[in-house]
């Protein structure tokens, strides 16, 4: 009987090893948190990157309710648009010519 007394408290330390290995080796384990930590990794760069796009169309809000000529610029470089008064030339494309 010693012997059972003995031997019950190591089998149940090895079980307690080997079930604390099979569970980390599972594929809801270790390998989950190494993926989990990718795509975590991945999401904070990505909302990183969304921050400041959203830092800059805030930027730009403000201007454009403050500022004429951000009003202007837009209207010119997005919309093609003119004041009445201005006179556009358009140039086509220059070519080299190849040299003889």
């Amino acid at each position: 009987m010693p012997r059972v007394a003995t031997l019950l408290p190591f089998g149940l330390i090895v079980l307690s090893v080997l079930a604390a290995v099979l569970l980390i080796l599972r594929p809801e384990g270790l390998p989950r948190l190494r993926t989990l930590r990718t795509e975590l990794s991945y999401v904070t760069r990505s909302n990183r990157t969304l921050r400041r796009e959203i830092e800059d169309l805030r930027w730009q809000v403000r201007s454009l309710q403050n500022e004429p000529e951000a009003i202007e610029r837009v209207a010119r470089d997005e919309l093609g648009l003119v004041r009445p008064d201005e006179i556009i030339f358009q140039f086509g494309q220059f070519e080299e010519r190849p040299e003889r």
